[in-house]
C-alpha cells in the first residue's frame, strides 16, 4: 500500500472528529500557502497590474476569509461522511492517462457548473444574498479569493460534492483538482498579470483564463463569469470585448 492509499484509508477509518481536525488543518495549510504564494507572485509581477491597488485591509475581510476556511472544512467533512456512507464512490487510483482523464472531467464539469452558478448569483434576486459581499472588494488581493459570503462558499462546496458524486473520480485526481482549483482561484485575485504577453496569441492556450480575465469581472459585473476557461463566456456571449486590450495593457507595462 502506497502513501496515498494509506492516507485515504486513514481518512475512511479514523474517528470522524479526528478526520475533521485533519480537514481543518489541511484547509488552514492551503489558506496559508495561497497567501504566501500570492504575495510572492504580486511582488514578482508588481509592474504588470491589471487592477488599481487594493484598499487597506479591513477586519471584515479577515473575518470573512476565516469563515470561508471553516466552511470549506465543513464541506470537506460532509464529503467525507458521504464517502463513508458509500454515497460518494471514489475509484481506485489508476495509471497516468486514467488520472489525467479524471482530472480533465472534473475541470470541465466544475468549469461549466461554476459559470452557471456564478452567473445565477448575479441575478438581481440572488446577488444581494449570495455574491455582493465578494464585489465589495473590487481591487483584489490574494486574500480576496477567500472573502466570500458564507452562502456562496456553501454553494460552491455543494457544487463540488455533486460533481464528485457524478464523476466518480479517483482519489489522486480529486487531490490534483483541488490543487488546480486553488492555484486558479489565487491567480484570478492577484491584481497583477503573471501570464506571458503571447498568451492570447497561442491556439488552445488562449482559452485558459488569466488574472486579467477575472480582474475585468470585478470591474464589469456583466462579463467574464467563467473560472478556468473563457469558453462558456465566449459561447454564451458574456466575454468582455475589452479582454484582449486589457490583457495587452497589463502585460506591456513591464516593457
Amino acid at each position: 500500500m502506497n502513501l496515498l492509499d494509506t492516507f485515504f484509508t486513514a481518512l475512511y477509518t479514523i474517528p470522524l472528529e479526528q478526520a475533521a481536525l485533519w480537514s481543518l488543518l489541511g484547509n488552514i495549510v492551503m489558506f496559508a500557502f495561497a497567501l504566501l504564494l500570492g504575495e510572492l507572485l504580486v511582488r514578482a509581477f508588481h509592474d504588470r497590474a491589471n487592477s488599481p491597488p487594493p484598499e487597506p485591509l479591513t477586519r471584515q475581510e479577515v473575518l470573512l476569509a476565516l469563515i470561508c476556511v471553516l466552511l470549506n472544512t465543513l464541506v470537506a467533512i460532509i464529503g467525507l461522511v458521504l464517502w463513508r456512507a458509500d454515497i460518494i464512490v471514489l475509484r481506485p487510483n489508476g495509471d497516468v492517462p486514467a488520472t489525467l482523464l479524471d482530472v480533465a472531467v472534473l475541470i470541465l464539469l466544475m468549469d461549466f457548473g461554476m459559470y452557471v452558478f456564478h452567473r445565477a448569483a448575479h441575478h438581481p434576486l440572488l446577488y444581494p444574498i449570495i455574491h455582493r459581499t465578494h464585489h465589495l472588494y473590487e481591487n483584489p488581493r490574494p486574500l480576496t479569493l477567500f472573502v466570500l459570503n458564507p452562502f456562496e462558499v456553501l454553494g460552491f462546496g455543494a457544487l463540488l460534492i455533486v460533481v464528485i458524486l457524478v464523476a466518480q473520480s479517483s482519489q489522486l485526481a480529486i487531490l490534483i483538482y483541488l490543487a488546480f482549483n486553488l492555484i486558479f482561484g489565487l491567480v484570478g485575485h492577484l491584481g497583477v498579470e503573471p501570464a506571458p504577453g503571447a498568451w492570447l496569441r497561442l491556439p488552445l492556450v488562449r482559452t485558459i483564463s488569466t488574472s486579467t480575465f477575472h480582474a475585468e469581472h470585478h470591474h464589469d459585473k456583466g462579463h467574464n463569469f467563467g473560472f478556468y476557461t473563457v469558453l462558456w463566456d465566449w459561447l454564451f456571449g458574456t466575454l468582455s470585448p475589452q479582454y484582449q486590450q486589457d490583457f495587452t495593457r497589463a502585460t506591456d507595462q513591464s516593457g
